[in-house]
């Protein structure tokens, strides 16, 4: 099993920058594949990044694209997200992902891809 459990976010300007990250946990950490997805209130969960094992390959949503870092260090099994200019639009519950499957460009952006999910960290920017 693998645990996943996010820090950061809150409150925050619009203008301003995201920082969030993601602490893995567990006797088998082997996950080639995470991601970022979001959850705006009253809306369906969404695809916001994802990245391969090596860190060498990055999906963005299109919302996000040019706003957007992810993150990670293996050694210390840490993602991380910076969103930049934040917009009201940004505010929702912040999920950290990963699974076991080989990185896919096409199947990371679903959510069924996933098998370990974190318990999400609320995200709210302010006007």
């Amino acid at each position: 099993q693998v645990q996943l459990v996010e820090s950061g976010g809150g409150l925050v300007q619009a203008g301003d920058s995201l920082h969030v990250s993601c602490a893995a946990s567990g006797r088998a950490f082997n996950t080639p594949t995470m991601a970022w997805f979001r959850q705006a209130p009253g809306k369906e969960r969404e695809f916001v990044v994802a990245i391969s094992g090596s860190g060498g390959s990055v999906t963005y949503a299109d919302s996000v694209m040019w706003r957007c870092t992810i993150s990670r260090d293996n050694a210390k099994k840490m993602l991380y997200l910076q969103v930049n200019n934040l917009k009201p639009e940004d505010t929702a519950v912040y999920y950290c992902a990963a699974t076991a499957n080989n990185y896919n460009s096409v199947a990371a952006r679903r959510s069924e891809f996933y098998d370990y999910w974190g318990q999400g960290i609320p995200v709210t920017v302010s006007s």
